[in-house]
């Protein structure tokens, strides 16, 4: 089973100067943190805020690949975490309704689907595993995202076996 997920932000971990990207359970409460690269980190940014860079980043080039084979991206899973190494899939579907499975890091995959409006969904098993819940009040998004942004001032890779 997978659940909906959906990109809070990325945010730069200190003190070891580590993106990571937020993603949140969209019909819950818990969220996952996923250690990313920088590149990676920039292009979910960019992809999250609507920016387009004067050339195509790798992933905006991969969007237009999958669209000019005339394919879509129907979803990402993010599937599980080995020693601290998380993994995820791309779910293809071609015109002629061949579905095709790509094995993929989670940061381009994240990347690609920002892209693409694709679902991002992670594998219940993962999310109980390494998700971290944090109740939702009432107040808003705002409330939610700085409540997080606070709790992730206060941990490390180490505590979540990275």
């Amino acid at each position: 089973m997978f659940i909906g997920m959906e990109v809070v932000g990325v945010r730069v971990e200190m003190p070891s100067n580590q993106p990571i990207v937020l993603l949140k359970e969209i019909d819950g409460s818990r969220f996952l943190p996923i250690w990313v690269g920088a590149n990676e980190a920039t292009a979910i940014a960019f992809a999250q805020q609507g920016l387009i860079p004067p050339r195509p980043l790798t992933h905006d080039l991969m969007r237009e690949i999958v669209e000019g084979f005339d394919a879509t991206l129907t979803a990402v899973h993010i599937t599980e975490v080995k020693s601290g190494i998380f993994y995820a899939s791309l779910l293809f579907r071609e015109s002629s309704g061949t579905a095709l499975n790509i094995s993929a890091r989670p940061s381009d995959a994240i990347a690609l689907a920002l892209r693409t409006h694709s679902n991002i969904l992670v594998s219940a098993e993962l999310l109980d595993e390494a998700g971290i819940e944090i109740p939702v009040e009432n107040g808003g998004d705002n409330q939610e995202v700085e409540r997080f942004r606070a709790f992730l001032d206060e941990i490390n890779p180490e505590d979540f076996g990275v």
